[in-house]
């Protein structure tokens, strides 16, 4: 049995492809600015890790170890007894000799 359908047979495609075409005429404009929204806000999260106030510098352990500890003014001797270890271990940390 064939119900009519009041569209052309034949041209029934050719409507759907003009309706989502039109259809897609309206978002790709959107899905554009999503996009461009997109890369935008991790341009500017990149930014702020640009900005030297906010960034650490990376650096190793040893000197990590050695800006704190002068700037807390201890000795090495001081912070080897803290933590059971020789003046020399802390020295060899400081200066990257020993890297354990």
């Amino acid at each position: 049995m064939y119900v009519a359908t009041g569209v052309a047979s034949g041209s029934g495609i050719s409507a759907i492809a003009l309706i989502i075409g039109i259809n897609l005429l309206y978002y790709i404009p959107l899905i554009i600015l999503i996009v461009l929204g997109i890369r935008a806000l991790l341009k500017y999260l990149r930014s702020k890790d640009a900005n030297p106030e906010t960034v650490q510098i990376r650096r190793s352990l040893g000197e990590a170890l050695k800006a704190h500890r002068t700037r807390c003014k201890m000795t090495q001797e001081f912070v080897a007894e803290s933590l059971g270890v020789s003046r020399q271990a802390v020295s060899k940390w400081e200066t990257g000799v020993s890297r354990s």
